[in-house]
């Protein structure tokens, strides 16, 4: 149950960082494909960008990282960077599609 207390707070977190280019936060983005809580609270999460060549590219992956580690009890912090599957507008969560009117 821990593990998932922590978690929530990884992903509240995560709904507080916003893609640069677009106003809505990663997490609704569809940009998050997996936050996990290993042992001792390592975190570990797997997400993407819009597109390789996405500005933020430097720069999410690394505030992704810091925003974790600010969450008391978190131990170390992992952010894995992948383009499989590559991420598309379905990705995004019903919230951000109305945001940005593609419903």
């Amino acid at each position: 149950m821990e593990n998932e207390a922590l978690k929530e707070k990884v992903i509240e977190k995560l709904q507080g960082i916003f893609d640069p280019e677009i106003p809505v936060n990663i997490y609704d983005l569809g940009l998050i494909y997996e936050v996990t809580v290993l042992p001792i609270n390592n975190v570990q999460v797997v997400m993407t960008l819009t597109a390789p060549s996405c500005p933020a590219a430097q720069t999410l992956p690394h505030e992704v990282d810091q925003k974790i580690r600010e969450i008391e009890g978190v131990n170390d912090v992992h952010v894995e960077v992948t383009w499989t599957p590559a991420w598309t507008k379905d990705m995004m969560s019903e919230v951000a599609r109305l945001e940005l009117g593609f419903m």
